[in-house]
Formats: C-alpha cells, structure tokens, sequence
C-alpha cells in the first residue's frame, strides 16, 4: 500500500473471518481509499492492521467495467513505479485526489488513465520537459525534451508525433471530456506513454493488465 505517514509499505491482514473482525479483506480492492490504524515496527517488513475503515466507497469503480478495469491497470503501474519507503505528501494527495475522480466521474472516462499517466510523471520528477517545445521539432523520448534535429538514437517521435504528443501534454482532469481519440489513437498513446515510462525508470516492465483493458475498450 501506499501511505500518507510511511511511503510504501506492506501489510499482514489476518485471516479472522468473524463478525468482530475489524479488518475485512473486502476492503483491499485495487485503488481502496482506507484509514487505518496499524502497528508500525522500523524493523519489519511486514506490519499489521490493528483497524481500517473505508474513507469513500468506491462503488462506481467496483460496478462500472470501464472504470473496474482502469483501475486494475493503473493499481498495476502503481505497484511498478512507486517503490519509496519516504512519505511525499504531493503524491500521496495527488493519488486520493485522482481517485476520487475516478469514482465520481462521468465524463472523459476513457481517457482518465492517460491523464493519471501524465500527472504522475510530475511526482517521478521525468515530466517532459514543455519549455523546449517548438513547432516543428521532435520529441526526444530518452532526454524528455524537444529538439530541432532527429536524435542519435531510436527513442524519439517525428513531427507529427511530436506535435500530437505537445498537445496531448496539456490535457488535465479538467479538460479530459473535449479530447476524442479513436481506438487506435488511444492505444498507440498508451503504448507511447509507457515507452517514456520504460526509458526513464529502471526495471520498469510489461504491464500484463494492460491488454485487459484493451480488449475491454475494443
């Protein structure tokens, strides 16, 4: 899980099935919002829930297919790239924030996930560099910046692309509804963002839910 108080950190849930339990495992849902009270030792691995309660039920998530899926990928990703023990309260902000979006959204939903993508890169400190940017240029997927010449190297888009994918960076939460993509649109984006992903952060791999969610949109 990731925490407000101790970053990413792992947790024992007993397998107490009575009434009484104060730990449901019902509650650890991919995305769960939850408050809880735990017993945090420096030198353990593992820690336990004494209690945890819901902070939003993320009800929309759980029955909606679309959202269902989206977050399991995006739990996925998130699983993959956050791995710091250290608090950022900025993260952890923008991950409640974000999901609470998701849950209470109704429109630009298919496109959420290409903004969560993007917001995230902010929080990893590799957001492409926009300053850079001028018409004409390419994008330099393995320096994050936009360039007047072709790169030395495979990892770059060509102008089209790179027009495409400086627009594409100003999409938000907010503006999401008034971007339309077609099938092939979106899943090439996708596959380009998580490139960028691959470039910059080690050990970064496949993403398995993501033909999932591919599937479900096709």
């Amino acid at each position: 899980m990731y925490t407000e108080a101790f970053g990413r950190a792992s947790y024992l849930v007993s397998r107490s099935r009575g009434k009484k339990s104060t730990v449901s495992k019902a509650l650890f849902i991919p995305l769960s919002v939850l408050e809880m009270e735990v017993e945090h030792l420096n030198k353990r691995d593992l820690h336990r829930i004494k209690e945890t309660r819901i902070c939003f039920p993320l009800n929309d998530v759980c029955c909606d297919p679309v959202k269902n899926v989206l977050a399991l990928f995006l739990s996925e990703v998130l699983f993959r790239v956050v791995k710091d023990t250290e608090p950022d309260p900025r993260l952890f902000d923008y991950l409640y924030e974000s999901i609470h979006l998701l849950e209470y959204a109704d429109k630009g939903i298919a496109n959420f996930h290409m903004v969560f993508l993007l917001g995230l890169l902010h929080h990893l400190g590799i957001f492409p560099n926009m300053e850079s940017h001028r018409v004409g240029y390419y994008f330099d997927m393995l320096n994050g910046v936009f360039t007047d010449h072709i790169p030395m190297h495979r990892h770059y888009l060509n102008k089209v692309e790179s027009a495409f994918f400086s627009r594409l960076l100003r999409i938000s939460f907010e503006n999401m509804s008034l971007y339309g993509f077609s099938r092939q649109e979106r899943a090439r984006i996708i596959h380009r963002i998580l490139e960028y992903y691959r470039l910059h952060l080690p050990d970064f791999p496949e993403i398995k839910s993501l033909s999932v969610m591919q599937s479900l949109f096709d």
